[in-house]
């Protein structure tokens, strides 16, 4: 998809204040508003303005003239808290309270969330925009603070302040897209990710669930710009890999706007050295777009983009990092991409393509599943565990696992005989742990057996069950018969789209119902996709 190798950059290590130069901020494009500084008309866009056909509701323009005022406002507060707007200095928390008073008026739920580093405490600001599906979250970030040599406004000024004037846009134009809008300004950026870190850190899995998307932005207003997008799909075959399942769509989307525009771009490699690390660690899919730092631009790089044979950002990290070292066509562009992207992936678009895995357990380690509690059955419970082979004239338990060597199983061990170790005298469950589903067509599919002999009857049975908040539904059921079934793997397949949108836990279960019956059951490889 996307070709070409992003300028080199030096290795960092965190606490170091240097940060990757492969990144980018997009900006959410809107008409000007009325909401915060600056309401000069709309410039028009060197390169055009993508086509409204391109996203499900057409993405408003950003005035860069409103993202320069901000930039305007940080360098003042830098100006007056002694240069910079540094992590535990006076001035990034000036920075934090000017971005909050604006969205608190907007009308967005913002949460000021404290973290200490260095012996300093640090903020992260977080702003919700009410409404669309929490379940499916678009989440947007960028780090507010800057180096304690500078004021920081490319780096980052120029990413968290176009993000403002794009969460203002939303206000203003009252979008109300499917996807819930989450929005995030980090603090300690610059020390190692430390505000990012923290906030991932402080939520639970079900919370990260839903975050089905991160963008990124960070520096987009370089003075000798390029045009890097982060290589979700890792066509560019170098560095870390691809990110998670949903990263490819969001460079595709991002993509699509900057070739509606005649603007060629190029890869960047996901390095995990910028905001959106603590994301796609945990498996978020992510994505933004960069317009370089330290790095040189290339001569051919030249002839793709202009400028000159030279440093991407010469202030990066320094005190002129200030108003003067921003490229205005740069910003401009870039808030467009951002303002189409969002538009475009919250309304109707999601992270998760088709065919892409929301749940999945072979069971070769241990995930949370546990026992039911209020099971009856007085041998032969379901577990995890190697299986042994048993048969009485027939197979009743398999000694191999569908897939590997684990498999959730009615009593492991094979014991004395047959029917030593089965189910016996009652129902048996084992229950996962909890699954956020998101929007769209969900299919559950598994590997699963049903054994008995002859002495079983239609009371004996296998289930699999989804339990959403206080109800339980059955969605697959084997019963047994008066005949021998010999244990053999089948593949089943359940149409889950009907709990989109919720928080489940899938319930697997077996009963012995009937008068001495020889009962065993097994499952492995549950999967749930995305259509």
């Amino acid at each position: 998809m996307l070709a070409g190798t992003p300028p080199p950059r030096p290795g960092v290590v965190p606490p170091s204040p240097r940060r990757t130069f492969v990144r980018a901020p997009l900006v959410l494009g809107v008409a000007a508003l009325a909401l915060g500084p600056a309401t000069a008309p709309a410039q028009a866009q060197p390169a055009g303005t993508a086509p409204a056909a391109l996203a499900a509701v057409a993405a408003p323009d950003i005035p860069p003239a409103n993202v320069k005022a901000h930039l305007t406002q940080l360098q003042s507060i830098a100006t007056a808290n002694g240069g910079n707007r540094a992590h535990g200095r006076p001035g990034y928390l000036a920075s934090v309270t000017y971005v909050k008073n604006l969205l608190d008026a907007a009308g967005y739920t913002t949460r000021q969330q404290s973290f200490t580093y260095n012996g300093a405490t640090g903020y992260n600001l977080i702003a919700d925009w009410p409404g669309g599906d929490t379940s499916d979250t678009l989440m947007i970030g960028a780090h507010l603070d800057s180096v304690t040599a500078g004021p920081g406004i490319n780096d980052n000024g120029s990413g968290s302040m176009a993000n403002l004037e794009v969460a203002l846009a939303v206000a203003r134009t009252g979008f109300q897209p499917d996807r819930h809008l989450r929005f995030g300004w980090w603090g300690a950026e610059e020390l190692g990710l430390r505000g990012s870190t923290a906030y991932v850190n402080s939520l639970t899995t079900a919370q990260k669930r839903e975050i089905t998307g991160y963008l990124n932005f960070d520096m987009v207003g370089s003075p000798n710009p390029g045009y890097f997008l982060y290589d979700g799909d890792n066509s560019d075959g170098t560095g870390a890999g691809p990110g998670p399942a949903g990263s490819a769509q969001i460079e595709q989307t991002l993509a699509d706007y900057f070739t509606s525009i005649g603007v060629p771009t190029r890869g960047t490699d996901f390095d995990g050295r910028s905001d959106y690390g603590p994301f796609i660690a945990n498996g978020i899919p992510a994505g933004g777009i960069f317009t370089g730092a330290e790095g040189r631009k290339t001569a051919a790089q030249v002839q793709l983009w202009g400028g000159t044979a030279s440093t991407f950002d010469p202030c990066y990290h320094a005190s002129c990092d200030t108003t003067a070292n921003i490229n205005d066509t740069a910003l401009d562009r870039n808030s467009d991409a951002i303002a189409y992207a969002v538009w475009t992936l919250a309304d109707g678009g999601t992270t998760t393509p088709p065919g892409t895995t929301v749940y999945s357990d072979d069971f070769e380690t241990a995930t949370g599943w546990t026992a039911g509690a209020s099971d009856t059955a007085t041998s032969g419970r379901f577990e995890r565990g190697d299986p042994a082979a048993t048969s009485s004239g027939v197979a009743t338990q398999l000694g191999d696992a569908a897939g590997g060597t684990y498999d959730l199983v009615t009593g492991a061990v094979a014991g004395s005989s047959a029917g030593a170790n089965d189910v016996d005298g009652g129902a048996t469950t084992i229950v996962s742990p909890t699954i956020a589903l998101p929007t769209g067509t969900l299919t559950l599919s598994f590997n699963w057996y049903l054994s008995h002999l002859n002495n079983a009857t239609s009371a004996d049975y296998f289930r699999i069950q989804v339990i959403s908040g206080s109800t339980t539904t059955t969605v697959f059921s084997q019963a047994g018969a008066a005949s021998n079934r010999a244990a053999a793997w089948a593949t089943g397949s359940v149409n889950l789209s009907s709990f989109a949108g919720q928080t489940i836990r899938l319930s697997v279960e077996a009963a012995d119902l009937s008068t001495a019956s020889l009962v065993e059951a097994a499952v492995d490889n549950v999967k749930i996709t995305k259509a």
